[in-house]
């Protein structure tokens, strides 16, 4: 029987080696960069889903409460929003906690008919106060919608916001 002889050769490694491991964490350092504030960006926008929703809901509930009442309310209980464990006056918050609704009803001086705005506004420590395009949503007795980034004065970027 014959023995073979290994020889020891000299080869190349076979892992990475600094180099090419920080140019790996350099290339996913900079795609975290850029898609972690995308990410971020579009889970703000996914967000004003809950304000537009809630905005409208309360709408229609106000005009329900109309056609049984003559007016407009602003008692939550009056709403159907007691029984959901709201509080006893509005703002309340909705949907995710991320928001806050509430209603302005003004009072009525004949022969001017009932009105009311119902507004949105992004709940204080939210990260939703972050959002500069839409921090505002509102809806009046009209039907007119209205958003933007600093209240009812702001400038209007309802067609960028209700989309």
């Amino acid at each position: 029987m014959k023995l073979r002889q290994f020889a020891l050769t000299a080869t190349s490694s076979s892992g990475f080696s600094l180099i090419e491991l920080m140019i790996v964490l350099a290339i996913a350092a900079i795609l975290a960069a850029i898609a972690i504030p995308m990410y971020q960006k579009q889970v703000q926008k996914s967000r004003r889903t809950d304000a537009r929703t809630a905005v409208l809901d309360l709408a229609g509930r106000e005009e329900r409460y109309l056609s049984v009442s003559a007016s407009y309310t602003n008692v939550p209980s009056n709403l159907g929003y007691a029984a959901a464990g709201a509080g006893t006056a509005f703002p309340i918050v909705v949907g995710s906690g991320y928001y806050q609704v509430g209603v302005t009803v003004p009072a009525v001086v004949a022969p001017n008919p009932p009105t009311y705005v119902v507004s949105a506004v992004p709940v204080a420590g939210s990260p939703q106060l972050k959002d500069l395009q839409c921090q505002y949503f509102s809806v009046d007795n009209t039907g007119k919608q209205f958003s933007s980034a600093t209240g009812a004065g702001g400038t209007d970027t309802s067609a960028t916001c209700w989309q």
